[in-house]
């Protein structure tokens, strides 16, 4: 074991340095998982492709479950002991746009690159980085590229693989690509739905006269933007898409409002229900059409303490890298580790612009940093569990 293995905060400038002669298969992993399009539902090809790296790294027996998942086990001294390492696979991008990757000098840009390209291919890299630099783990590593992530997926590749795991976990750890210094051990709560609003066939014209789903909707969206919204517990909503109607000349059938309401409060979460669910309902009973507020994703709220030991080892490794803590909670894979009572953090790797754009792009020196820190944190979860003889 290195010396570096036994005192995680002792060095950090120097394990970057250390992974430099790195960069060319990290640069690889990132560019070519980034290539593959990988939306919501649509994640095989980038799932597999992990599988195909975690077998050339010398780690066979990797798995493809129901959800999309790709798995592997990295063993360890102690294999009671199991953290899981997991980067979402899926993209908010479609397969029709072009993944191409532009390489330039200090940056790489194509979509989805930083969200998660980067957070996958640092997971997928991690058992060279391990090997490499010789840092040898008593726990366990279980890596997981999760699927169905992302908007209507809510998490259900994490929640699938953590519902149907033969063996707990003592620690979770969430690759983001984006940002490097954010660091999030709490979860907010998450109410996402859909408003549907559908003008019957039979509807009687002759009697209440014209309407149109979209002015109907237009009128829930403003009774909705009209709920206050408490400033402590920190609460918000979010309207994501509007749609509806076919075109010119022709009243609008159909419209649908997609939102979300997040929230610290579970309580607070409820109570917006509610009222949306009543604004549906009230304006269903005064223009006899049919408006329903539809939840199609639900996620309760969690935290570690602030003096929780993970949090303490990630704000001291973040020091060491000379880097500011962002910290904030988190939409991420961090809920259902929460949900779980697994202890869990959600970490960035490097910084980055456009996010969710064509052209998002990712620097490549500040990666050093991102993985110097998932080492070093990686190696504080495992000491974390060892007895105080082992070190």
């Amino acid at each position: 074991m290195t010396d570096l293995a036994c005192d995680p905060g002792a060095d950090l400038p120097q394990l970057r340095e250390r992974l430099r002669p790195l960069r060319e298969i990290f640069l690889a992993n990132l560019i070519l998982t980034s290539e593959i399009p990988a939306p919501t539902f649509g994640e095989e090809a980038r799932a597999r492709f992990v599988l195909q790296r975690f077998s050339e790294a010398g780690l066979p027996g990797g798995s493809l479950d129901e959800a999309g998942n790709a798995a592997v086990e990295l063993p360890g001294a102690n294999p009671a002991r199991r953290i899981l390492v997991v980067a979402h696979t899926d993209t908010l991008h479609t397969a029709a746009e072009d993944h191409a990757v532009a390489v330039q000098p200090d940056r790489l840009v194509g979509p989805g690159i930083g969200d998660n390209a980067a957070g996958v291919a640092a997971m997928m890299t991690l058992p060279r980085l391990l090997a490499t630099l010789g840092i040898r783990l008593d726990a366990t590593l279980v890596l997981l590229g999760a699927g169905r992530s992302l908007g209507p997926g809510n998490l259900g590749g994490l929640k699938f693989f953590l519902d149907h795991a033969k063996h707990p976990f003592a620690a979770g750890l969430c690759l983001e690509g984006l940002e490097l210094g954010r660091l999030n051990f709490a979860s907010l709560g998450l109410l996402r739905g859909e408003i549907v609003c559908r003008v019957p066939r039979d509807y009687d014209w002759a009697r209440f006269g014209p309407v149109n789903a979209i002015v109907i909707l237009a009128d829930a969206l403003a009774r909705i933007q009209g709920i206050p919204l408490p400033a402590r517990p920190r609460t918000d909503m979010v309207f994501g898409q509007v749609s509806g109607g076919t075109g010119y000349g022709r009243a609008a059938r159909t419209a649908r409002l997609r939102l979300d309401v997040r929230s610290e409060s579970a309580a607070t979460l409820a109570e917006v229900e509610g009222r949306i669910g009543a604004i549906a309902e009230e304006l269903a009973h005064g223009t006899r059409t049919e408006i329903a507020f539809v939840p199609v994703a639900r996620r309760q709220p969690g935290a570690l303490p602030f003096d929780h030991p993970f949090v303490r080892e990630a704000r001291a490794i973040l020091a060491g890298l000379g880097l500011e803590p962002h910290i904030e909670p988190s939409m991420s894979e961090l809920s259902a580790f929460l949900e779980r009572d697994i202890p869990a953090l959600t970490i960035g790797l490097t910084r980055g612009e456009n996010v969710g754009e064509a052209d998002e792009t990712v620097f490549i020196e500040p990666l050093f940093d991102g993985l110097a820190q998932l080492l070093s944190l990686l190696q504080a979860l495992d000491r974390s569990g060892r007895p105080a003889d082992d070190d």
